[in-house]
């Protein structure tokens, strides 16, 4: 997902090999939800898991450690894992409990191409490759609720599916899933797909669009290649010039949100890549951008799209271009509406477990997900934000102070003690509101999802 998204740093208190306890302070549950402290070994364990994931993150498509380590997880608190449906490293984990309800929680399992720059002691091990996005915290808080749940199985009737994406910051790893993989029709269309992500919140709190109300854009994701003639850098009059003909694209495209969308929109367009050449005295034969268009109706995006392309072609052709330009539009995710009803519910949850004052309302925000490819076939979807900034410097950056690292930058770093156990319960309390009632309760389980798991 891309977005800015305020967070703040925070050293996590974890044990050595002998159960001594290191320096930082430890999430215990109680200050996140305010109610009842979450098991201390069950927070332990999704917080030595964060740990390891953070330290060891991988790019979209490559998310095979990742995913080892969750489908693992899953494994031990008793569900069963197919592993590679539609393809690379998405998985999906099932455990039935009886007749009821079908609920899917969905974790995010890539991580992003930026060099961390935190300097906590759990920092990226690998170079280039960093989890700014708060992916490890959402893995964290699936099996944290996964071991709740898993363990108080007589409380609640009916079947839970996880599912472990990869590829959402490329936006391409929910369809093929979904379609490729028939997710639904191998294990069945689920009665509420769940799903939460880190945001610019205090730690401790959720956030929910109101009814009917879109939490996030969509999108369209567009690589360009603009073709020249290379040549020497002494003689440009025998060139066409790539680098000036994408220079003058890149600002040519910078008036098309305001000119092809109505401002009540909220459109947005960004190149957010230029790539050409390899030395200053060397005219090359090509560029390449990468541009991003967002909006929140479908009937915007084309029009985005539209216009852009002729900006493209209309500047290739002033530069005198050898060839036409190439435009791949090489994924597109639709506006994320969350289900009212079902947020209505799960909001409802949300005040009981974490308390009505730590459950806020959110803003449409002009970031993407490929969440929203989960209500196919008419699934009800709910989705809420995460906060993750500590209380210390989210009173100093609305004071004037500087601003905490957002989500995608190099400092990026949640505060875990807190936002870690309101992201299990989270988590936890909207599965349990949807799915059926345990033995005794006397409640409807309602319908069941179908479908039976393949291993």
């Amino acid at each position: 997902m891309r977005c800015e998204v305020v967070t703040a740093a925070r050293t996590a208190k974890v044990t050595d090999g002998d159960g001594r306890e290191e320096a930082g302070e430890e999430a215990t549950g109680e200050e996140a939800t305010g109610t009842t402290p979450l098991p201390r070994p069950l927070l332990r364990s999704a917080l030595s898991l964060y740990l390891d994931l953070h330290a060891h993150p991988e790019l979209s498509g490559h998310e095979h450690r990742t995913a080892d380590l969750l489908a693992a997880r899953l494994t031990d608190h008793g569900l069963s894992v197919t592993r590679a449906v539609g393809g690379g490293h998405g998985f999906v984990g099932v455990l039935r409990n009886g007749p009821g309800p079908t609920v899917l929680l969905r974790t995010e399992l890539d991580a992003l191409p930026v060099t961390e720059a935190t300097g906590l002691p759990y920092a990226s091990t690998v170079p280039g490759v960093m989890h700014a996005c708060g992916h490890d915290l959402h893995i964290a808080a699936v099996t944290g609720a996964v071991a709740l749940l898993a363990a108080d199985r007589d409380s609640w009737r009916g079947t839970l599916l996880v599912v472990g994406q990869p590829a959402e910051e490329t936006l391409s790893g929910a369809r093929p899933m979904l379609e490729d993989g028939r997710l639904y029709e191998r294990f069945g269309t689920p009665d509420a797909v769940l799903a939460q992500h880190a945001a610019p919140l205090p730690a401790g709190t959720v956030a929910h669009a109101p009814g009917g109300a879109p939490l996030m854009a969509g999108s369209i994701a567009v690589d360009v290649i603009l073709h020249g003639r290379g040549g020497h850098a002494a003689t440009p009059h025998l060139t066409v010039d790539p680098v000036l003909m994408a220079a003058a694209t890149v600002l040519g495209l910078q008036s098309v949100a305001a000119h092809a969308t109505a401002p009540a929109e909220q459109a947005v367009l960004t190149v957010g890549s230029v790539r050409a050449g390899e030395r200053g005295n060397i005219t090359p034969d090509t560029a390449e951008l990468s541009l991003t268009a967002r909006a929140f109706t479908d009937s915007a995006l084309d029009r985005l799209l539209a216009a852009a392309t002729r900006v493209v072609r209309a500047q290739a052709a002033a530069a005198g271009a050898p060839r036409d330009p190439e435009l791949t539009v090489t994924a597109r995710s639709p506006a994320l509406l969350p289900d009212p009803a079902l947020t209505a519910a799960v909001r409802r949850a949300h005040e009981g477990a974490l308390g009505a004052a730590r459950v806020l309302d959110a803003a449409p925000a002009t970031a993407t997900e490929d969440f929203p490819h989960f209500a196919a076939g008419g699934a009800p979807t709910a989705y809420w934000l995460l906060g993750t900034t500590g209380v210390r410097e989210w009173r100093a950056a609305r004071a004037g102070g500087a601003p905490v690292d957002p989500n995608h930058a190099p400092g990026f770093a949640p505060d875990v003690r807190t936002a870690l156990p309101a992201g299990i319960t989270a988590l936890a309390a909207a599965a349990r509101q949807v799915l059926g009632g345990g033995p005794g309760d006397g409640g409807d389980t309602g319908p069941g999802g179908g479908g039976e798991a393949e291993s």
